[in-house]
């Protein structure tokens, strides 16, 4: 398992945990949620651009250092 900031462009992933009480309210009423699935759709000047289920959004690499994710095969 990887934190989601490691991730690149197309790659595929399952969130398995969240090792803060600091992610925003936002981001878990969007589905960043453990079980949920994410792609990351681009990455840029510390910024991921990603999908959630059905959710576009885009978390600073920071943030995305705090959620935990294992690859999809």
């Amino acid at each position: 398992m990887i934190s989601l900031d490691k991730l690149k462009k197309g790659d595929e992933a399952v969130i398995k945990d969240l090792i803060t009480d600091g992610i925003p309210l936002t981001l878990l009423e969007m589905g960043c949620l453990p079980g949920n699935e994410v792609t990351i759709l681009a990455s840029r000047r510390g910024l991921i651009y990603l999908k959630i289920d059905e959710s576009h959004m885009s978390i600073d690499s920071v943030t995305a250092s705090q959620v935990i994710v294992e690859l999809k095969k």
